[in-house]
């Protein structure tokens, strides 16, 4: 692929963190584990060289691939050949309208999808905006698979005493699993570090509390992660110490527990009772 590439007069694009996947079974294998079927639109982010896209295409109803730099987009087209069902955009995912990309690919495809699933392949530059944003854009999303550095896959799937502002902001939204790592030979050019294969499965039924407190409370608790949650709590939320040590009591947390020790629903009860109590943290 490297020499097909140099020969159509591609130069990957270190500012736009471009490492092209290359092994065609990975490909597959990452596609297969999106669970994509023949009523589903897949959005795809970053399509790049079509590795993933060719194969989407012959899972899914309909793919909107969206991709960033022009350069790429005859490349895509090639590699897509015949292919009818998809809707090839110039753009930034962490600025279109994904609700409305999905209007319009529903009435290209002529019905309403069975599910909307997420797959990229993302910079790693761009890799916490880029899940930040899918998660909170409103669609009821069935499946979001991405391929991103193992670091920050590990760091997604922590678990207490582990846990981290990422960890806590994915699992409030889904169930995040790392299904697979990918060596960087596999990728042209090899990126410096280890890739993984990361599936999120939004939770069925959205947050039972507000994410602007929700993510207030939390922010506040990892401004200084290694402090105790009652110094941090308090500096965050404008409340004094013996405030926040009621309120960690009532809600069952030791005042001395650091923020990475606290899972996602002990967060959900702890900003629960700051909003019963303190009116700003809504």
């Amino acid at each position: 692929m490297s020499s097909r590439r140099q020969a159509r007069g591609i130069v990957p694009r270190k500012s736009l963190g471009q490492n092209f996947l290359t092994d065609d079974a990975t490909a597959r294998r990452i596609v297969e584990a999106a669970e994509i079927e023949r009523d589903d639109l897949a959005f795809e982010i970053g399509p790049g060289t079509g590795a993933l896209t060719v194969h989407l295409v012959e899972r899914a109803g309909w793919v909107v691939a969206i991709e960033l730099d022009q350069a790429l987009i005859p490349v895509l087209q090639d590699a897509l050949g015949e292919a009818r069902n998809i809707t090839v955009v110039h753009g930034d995912a962490l600025e279109v309208d994904f609700a409305g990309l999905v209007r319009e690919a529903e009435r290209a495809f002529g019905r309403p999808f069975k599910a909307i699933r997420f797959v990229a392949n993302l910079p790693y530059y761009i890799t916490s905006a880029a899940i930040r944003r899918i998660l909170e854009c409103g669609l009821p999303i069935a499946t979001i698979v991405l391929t991103v550095q193992t670091e920050v896959a590990e760091r997604v799937t922590a678990q207490p005493p582990n846990m981290s502002l990422l960890a806590v902001s994915v699992q409030f939204y889904g169930r995040p699993e790392l299904l697979f790592k990918i060596p960087p030979s596999r990728f042209y050019p090899q990126p410096e570090v280890e890739s993984a294969v990361l599936r999120i499965r939004p939770h069925a039924q959205p947050p039972d509390i507000g994410a602007q407190a929700f993510f207030r409370v939390v922010k506040a608790g990892f401004s200084q992660p290694r402090k105790q949650l009652r110094n941090t709590l308090a500096a965050g939320l404008g409340l004094n110490k013996a405030q926040v040590e009621a309120i960690l009591m009532q809600s069952g947390i030791e005042p001395g527990r650091r923020a990475e020790t606290i899972n996602v629903e002990e967060w959900k009860e702890l900003t629960k009772i700051f909003m019963s109590i303190k009116k700003s943290v809504a």
